[in-house]
């Protein structure tokens, strides 16, 4: 079985247009509206923002969560949890086996809660 899509809500297409598009570095994929749907293409599964949609956390990978959020930060984005370390993998079952996996929250421009995720080895350098 394949993720094929997640759905998060946004009351104002225009200003998540924005948001999302700064956040993941690439323009929408697809305007529909009316309805009122705005969708990306997040590597082949497909991240729509829509009106009618309930508020979900959604978990993005970034190459390193720390860089990231201090850019964000400094473009004037709410970060709601600084990065941290939140598991070390000891196995390669849910992450890179030796990998610590840091994670940090952000609010996007309607609201919701968004996680940045990456995983450094020896505390240091994300793993690639």
């Amino acid at each position: 079985m394949k993720l094929i899509q997640i759905a998060q809500h946004a009351e104002d297409l225009d200003r998540a247009a924005e948001f999302y598009s700064r956040l993941l570095g690439t323009a929408p994929a697809a305007v529909f509206d009316p309805p009122g749907l705005l969708f990306f293409d997040l590597d082949g599964v497909r991240l729509l923002l829509e009106r009618g949609a309930p508020s979900a956390v959604i978990y993005l990978g970034v190459p390193d969560v720390r860089l990231r959020v201090a850019e964000l930060e400094a473009g004037g984005v709410e970060v709601v949890g600084t990065p941290h370390v939140i598991f070390h993998h000891d196995d390669a079952r849910l992450g890179p086996a030796g990998a610590d996996e840091w994670m940090a929250f952000i609010r996007d421009s309607e609201g919701n809660t968004v996680g940045l995720v990456s995983h450094a080895f020896d505390g240091g350098a994300p793993a690639g």
